[in-house]
């Protein structure tokens, strides 16, 4: 086991690996410090792809921008999930998570959060932001790939197989239980 010492917003947290490594996102849970995101589940494999909780560190005398969702912490890092710059960032994807699915209800409190009334961006009419949270809870948890993602860029969703009713879904309702926007129904 080790112990890192780390800085998030300006607060001192010693954080300890447990035998594995210890992401940004866990390590400010633990401090009560709020980094949003929208495809992180605990008992998921990171992801990353929403990239709602982009943060900024600074490591060895140079800044750029991670996701903490799946940056492990690493000792003297600098951490800041508040910066002008991160706003900025966060804003803008929920500008065009909000555009892709301007009704969903998550989203909006989010949009509210940060100050965004209304998206810069041509509205479509989706439910489902592409977290990955189904079709990863089928695959890693269930043990099944009854649902995955389809297709490339603006074209890609998650269906089943051939967009087919899928044999190997057990109808367990796992993928409607960890949906962020409710957009599977069981």
């Amino acid at each position: 086991m080790m112990k890192f010492r780390i800085k998030i917003d300006g607060y001192d947290i010693e954080t300890d690996d447990d035998g594995r490594p210890i992401t940004i996102l866990e390590a400010a849970r633990l401090a009560g410090i709020n980094i949003p995101t929208l495809c992180h589940h605990p008992s998921l494999e990171a992801y990353g792809s929403c990239r709602l909780c982009t943060v900024q560190i600074e490591k060895n005398g140079r800044k750029k921008f991670v996701t903490a969702c799946n940056y492990p912490v690493e000792e003297g890092l600098v951490v800041n999930t508040r910066s002008q710059e991160v706003i900025e960032i966060r804003k803008m994807i929920l500008e065009l998570l909000l555009a892709r699915c301007p009704r969903e209800k998550r989203l909006l409190e989010l949009a509210g959060e940060y100050g965004i009334i209304k998206p810069r961006f041509a509205l479509e009419d989706k439910n489902c932001i592409l977290c990955g949270l189904c079709h990863r809870v089928c695959e890693e948890l269930v043990g099944v790939s009854a649902i995955n993602a389809q297709n490339r860029g603006v074209s890609r969703d998650v269906n089943t197989p051939y967009g087919q009713l899928s044999e190997d879904c057990i109808g367990c309702g796992a993928c409607a239980l960890v949906c962020p926007t409710k957009s599977i129904q069981e």
